[in-house]
């Protein structure tokens, strides 16, 4: 071989290219074209080295965009993240209380707030119950970090193919981190502060401690937190006892836990059931025997996953809500002991429900609510609603209604204090304040009356003037120091009318004062706490009553009151015994009150409709008296019959005798319950301060 063919061997390249000398370009030619020349592998690494200072300063960037991004990030989404304890802190973390609450008598009511059992460990539990929870919620658990990226790439392909949201890709981890340390809410920086307490959670605890802590908080719909808990409620039995049938519906209620509760919804349930059964299978941690058998057998649910609070559904709301006033959200479980009398409030709660749903479609009432307290201001009685479980909204506590004529006592005891006699006279006649004209029902007038009477009929024109007499100003301060806390400090005259919505259980505490000759006490409902260990952690002491208003003048109301019952608007109410009250029927006949006491009890009613819609010409001494009187008949059954033994005497009357009187006080309504507060509207009173709601009114509505 020549060592031209040497020289030619030498010079092929890798590309299948030949070059003639050191000096050829990359195309195996010379300079001067003829493939001679000098070697361009200098250029070549000249070449190279610019790209690698590109590249470096490329890479360079990128960090420092990636610096900045994370600063931004931080700035902007972790600035508050929540710090994460200590790994003792997390496990002896507080949670919020469970309170079992009894009534008067010592009997167990109801159970409220999370329902926690016991902690589980991984070790005690047979092995297809864990292996359920990854099913349903995280089968790679074990074979990824904090954050799972396959599983958020899976989901945002699902999400995006069905067009909304069907799949999640947070981790078991995650979701541990939101449910201890964030809120649910569905946005971006909690995403980021999920995926960063998950890391921090993940470098603090074993794959196994954070199941483990998941299992114990997870919340499965009835107020129950932890797998212990929901089998104790559901199954009535401990999670190291679940069969695989239960343990994979259990798994199905953290997707949904209130919507798939299985008190309610345990169809849905079951299908998820299935989902979670076929997952399993699929990743060969059970048989197909098993699962079969497992879908052929759901589970019973124990009875005290069916209790039902029912009608004591709207006080244990209520005691629920005093009792952490009291004690606060980290309190431990308690033992509440409540004024509930169960026989009044079985009583209350069927009457108040059969009156309205007899008299409903001839009243147009659909509505109701009661508050009745004792002589010491316990709640032996609330009911907030016809139905708790259609409507949680408590109306004896939350709703706010314009009480009509049932406000009027305040207005009269706010004139006694001003000098003002119940013999004292006054004329019914139309009245004109600004371009306000009230009137009473039907028009009609019954020229001179004593103020005893005026009220027992409930008189409107009468009403206002004695509220022009005292003054606004006076009649709220005498309505704060009674405990209705609605009233502004100036109302305009229409508070003599009832034209200020107020709450029911105010205005009989209210009512309470004249039952206790002047003096104020604060309705309860919570008698005792204690831990569930037997510490009491409060008891009530029945402190001193307030003294509210004086004696004589609350002597002179209650027999007044007392009128409007046995021969006023009232008379419906009366069941026998002696009882003081007052009817109420707000404008357009949207509310209907009645508003009483014995010396034993005062108990307050109210009928109406939520959306505000008018009643037939429903008053507050026809369907609120009726309801009021077999409630009372039923509190007072085994009782003696009592006078109110503090009355004092009446001072004796001053005035001119007036041969008109007599004529005049002939002169009733044809229907002794017929009385309209037609409470003026803002813009009738331009020089009066406007009350907080008041509707136009310009047809009377009887009371």
């Amino acid at each position: 071989m020549t060592d031209e063919n040497n020289d030619s061997n030498r010079a092929k390249t890798s590309f299948g290219q030949r070059r003639t000398g050191p000096r050829a370009d990359l195309t195996g030619k010379s300079p001067d074209g003829k493939g001679g020349g000098r070697d361009r592998r200098p250029r070549l690494w000249a070449i190279l080295k610019w790209l690698g200072v590109i590249l470096a300063v490329l890479v360079a960037a990128g960090l420092i965009a990636a610096v900045a991004a994370w600063n931004h990030v931080s700035e902007t989404y972790l600035q508050d993240l929540p710090q994460v304890p200590t790994r003792q802190e997390i496990y002896a973390s507080t949670r919020a209380p469970a309170i079992k609450f009894y009534d008067m008598n010592g009997r167990f009511i109801a159970s409220r707030g999370p329902q926690y059992g016991e902690n589980v460990r991984l070790a005690a539990l047979p092995d297809y119950v864990p292996k359920a929870f990854l099913a349903a919620e995280d089968r790679r658990f074990y074979h990824h970090g904090a954050v799972d990226p396959w599983a958020i790439a899976r989901a945002a392909r699902a999400n995006h193919k069905a067009g909304r949201v069907v799949e999640g890709g947070s981790t078991i981890t995650q979701q541990l981190a939101k449910g201890m340390f964030l809120s649910p809410a569905q946005n971006l920086k909690r995403k980021i502060q999920e995926a960063a307490l998950a890391y921090r959670l993940e470098q603090m605890l074993t794959k196994d401690e954070v199941l483990e802590l998941y299992l114990d908080r997870i919340y499965f719909g009835a107020n129950t937190f932890g797998l212990d808990g929901a089998s104790r409620t559901y199954f009535g039995k401990p999670a190291a006892q679940l069969n695989l049938s239960e343990a994979a519906l259990l798994a199905s209620l953290p997707k949904a836990p209130s919507r798939m509760a299985l008190h309610r919804n345990m169809d849905k349930a079951l299908q998820r059931q299935r989902l979670v059964l076929e997952r399993m299978r699929g990743e060969n941690w059970i048989s197909d025997a098993e699962m079969r058998a497992a879908m052929a057998a759901p589970p019973k649910l124990a009875a005290t996953a069916l209790a039902n609070e029912g009608d004591n559904g709207y006080l244990i709301d209520y005691a629920q809500a005093e009792v952490l006033k009291m004690v606060g959200e980290n309190s431990p479980d308690l033992n509440v002991t409540l004024t509930i009398d169960p026989r009044l409030q079985a009583a209350g709660a069927q009457v108040l429900r059969r009156i309205i749903e007899v008299d409903g479609k001839a009243s147009g009432a659909s509505q109701g609510a009661m508050v009745a307290l004792d002589s010491t201001g316990a709640i032996r009685t609330m009911v907030g609603g016809v139905d708790y479980t259609r409507s949680v909204f408590n109306r004896a506590v939350q709703a706010r209604r314009q009480p009509g004529s049932s406000f009027k006592p305040f207005i009269y005891a706010a004139a006694l204090e001003k000098g003002v006699l119940p013999s004292d006279t006054r004329v019914d006649e139309p009245v004109k304040i600004g371009d306000w004209e009230p009137k009473n029902y039907g028009g009609k007038y019954a020229g001179t009356v004593t103020v005893e009477s005026a009220l027992a009929r409930s008189l409107n024109t009468v009403a206002v003037r004695l509220g022009q007499e005292v003054g606004a100003p006076a009649i709220a301060n005498l309505a704060g120091r009674f405990g209705i806390t609605t009233l502004p400090a100036n109302p305009n005259l229409s508070v003599s009318l009832g034209a200020y919505e107020v709450p029911l259980i105010e205005m009989t505490s209210a009512y309470q004062v004249f039952q206790q000759a002047g003096n104020r006490i604060t309705p309860y409902i919570v008698a005792q706490i204690q831990t569930t260990d037997g510490q009491v952690v409060y008891t009530h002491q029945t402190s001193s009553p307030v003294p509210a208003y004086d004696i004589h003048w609350a002597s002179m109301m209650v027999k007044m009151m007392q009128k409007v019952v046995t021969q006023g608007t009232g008379t419906r109410a009366n069941f026998g015994r002696p009882a003081a009250g007052k009817t109420g029927t707000s404008q357009n006949w949207r509310d209907a009150w009645f508003i009483g006491f014995t010396p034993d009890y005062v108990a307050g009613v109210w009928v109406g409709n939520d959306d505000d819609r008018p009643m037939n010409q429903v008053t507050g001494g026809q369907v609120a008296a009726a309801i009021w009187k077999d409630y009372m008949v039923t509190a007072h059954m085994n009782l003696p019959s009592r006078e109110f033994e503090w009355l004092l005497p009446d001072p004796e009357p001053v005035y001119e005798d007036d041969p008109r009187n007599s004529f005049y006080e002939g002169l009733a309504y044809e229907f002794e319950d017929a009385e309209r507060d037609a409470a003026p509207p803002p813009q009738y009173l331009p020089q009066l301060p406007a009350p907080d709601v008041v509707e136009p009114a310009p047809e009377p509505a009887p009371n």
